[in-house]
């Protein structure tokens, strides 16, 4: 199992996402992060010059119950999940495919973090 890429999720204002998630994109324009992906709900914004350099924005998650604290995309999300399952950690979001071409569950971490654990199909 291996590790591709950790993404932070911060979490926009509850009252106009959309709204918020534009002035994050302006703001953190400002500091040469273009966006990458946006799903109305969820937006990523990446380093031009350093692509695996990420940040995702999001209102709340269009399918999971809660917000992730962070993104990891990993090689083999099967096994990763199997092994945390097996471990006891808490899963707070089933292993599923999604219709963005990710499959993902979400653990909480040791410290209470919600951590989103993706491969893409």
């Amino acid at each position: 199992m291996a590790v591709r890429r950790i993404v932070p999720n911060i979490l926009t204002s509850t009252a106009d996402p959309a709204a918020a998630m534009e002035r994050s994109a302006e703001f953190y324009g400002l500091l040469g992060l273009r966006e990458v992906m946006n799903h109305g709900w969820i937006m990523t914004l990446a380093s031009p010059a350093h692509p695996s350099v990420q940040l995702s924005v999001m209102g709340a998650d269009a399918t999971a119950p809660v917000a992730p604290d962070l993104s990891l995309e990993v090689d083999d999300v099967d096994a990763v999940h199997a092994a945390l399952v097996e471990s006891g950690a808490e899963i707070v979001h089933p292993l599923q495919d999604e219709e963005w071409g990710v499959r993902r569950f979400f653990v909480r971490d040791p410290d209470g973090r919600v951590i989103n654990v993706l491969s893409h199909r």
